[in-house]
């Protein structure tokens, strides 16, 4: 019965051997229970995602076992470039029942399995990931799109190609689980491999902590594009508090005005993906998204591990300050471009 919480993986900085590797998919994690008639989408909070997703709850009905708990990924794919799209995903958690049914047609989730923990009147998690996998193979072997098994390789130089190739389709990187491995529950016995990468980037504003005034809560980050445009790509967040202070005190000299800033806010009726002024996060609607501009003349190295679109996917960490680089030779060029994949390909894997 729900809720079950997923079981999590533990970073690694490479590929483990003697496993079993599945790809990292980009989406939201979901445990998803079927009994008949009735489906429940749980998530990684363990808060039921049922309402979001009327579309895959018709595909469960459609592609599962009459009575089985499933787990899996829930992923939206842009139809455009034929890799997944976070964002669109994002997105589909809304409010408005109008607006979920209005977006279940127009960015159709699909849900990638790859973890069997009951089927029937069976508990299976206690069982070997070898035999889960086995039977979720068979359990979903006429599964029809939207809904998918996830692949799955024995062969680590497999692994490491997909690790390669899988990134240009939007997947996150790789999965290692041994074979003999049970299911626990919010315990991280798996181990993930994601891709990381650095880049030169410009300051731009940064954001106060929310501890008070004195203090750097993010860093916003930028990059010139062949424009010679300053474009908003990401924030950087993570320092001590003893050095958030002294970053507050570093950072004054490059106060400006918004009048002066790249980002000056007749970009915005431009078109410019920029940080606006004064906002709020959809998905915090306290949190203050407001920044103070700062003259783009300062360059710092960051962490990141891949882009979605124009900015990097996840908060960048800081690596080191480089005072040496001109800002105006932070440019997109300098990011490695993940290989052109598609999709599709890697779903039929499965």
């Amino acid at each position: 019965m729900p809720p079950i919480s997923p079981m999590l993986a533990k970073p690694a900085a490479s590929i483990p051997k003697g496993q079993l590797y599945e790809p990292k998919w980009d989406g939201f994690r979901s445990i998803i229970f079927r009994d008949s008639d009735e489906v429940e989408i749980g998530s990684r909070n363990e808060r039921p995602m049922t309402r979001y997703f009327p579309e895959v709850v018709d595909a469960v009905t459609a592609n599962f076992p009459e009575r089985a708990v499933i787990d899996g990924e829930i992923v939206v794919a842009d139809t455009t470039r034929n890799t997944l799209d976070f964002e669109a995903l994002q997105q589909r958690i809304h409010p408005a029942a109008s607006r979920v049914t209005l977006l279940s047609t127009e960015t159709p989730a699909s849900f990638v399995a790859f973890d069997l923990l009951a089927l029937g009147d069976d508990d299976l998690m206690s069982r070997p990931l070898s035999e889960r996998r086995a039977m979720l193979e068979e359990a979903l072997g006429s599964a029809n799109a939207p809904v998918y098994v996830t692949p799955l390789t024995r062969d680590v130089d497999q692994a490491q190609e997909w690790f390669r190739q899988f990134e240009g389709a939007g997947l996150d990187g790789l999965i290692a689980k041994k074979p003999d491995l049970l299911y626990e529950p919010d315990k991280r016995t798996m181990t993930k491999i994601k891709h990381e990468r650095t880049a030169d980037c410009v300051v731009a504003g940064y954001r106060v902590h929310k501890s008070g005034p004195d203090a750097i809560g993010s860093l916003l980050l930028g990059l010139y594009d062949d424009r010679d445009v300053l474009v908003s790509v990401g924030v950087v967040g993570a320092f001590p508090m003893a050095r958030r202070r002294e970053l507050m005190e570093e950072l004054q000299p490059l106060v400006t005005t918004f009048d002066e800033h790249p980002w000056a806010w007749a970009k915005q009726e431009e078109g410019e993906r920029t940080p606006r002024k004064s906002e709020t996060s959809r998905w915090n609607a306290g949190k203050d998204l407001s920044f103070v501009p700062l003259r783009p003349e300062r360059v710092v190295e960051v962490r990141y591990d891949y882009m979605e679109g124009i900015r990097f996917r996840h908060t960048a960490q800081f690596v080191r300050w480089r005072d040496d680089r001109d800002p105006h030779s932070c440019t997109y060029d300098q990011l490695e471009r993940p290989v052109t994949f598609d999709l599709a390909d890697v779903l039929s894997g499965g």
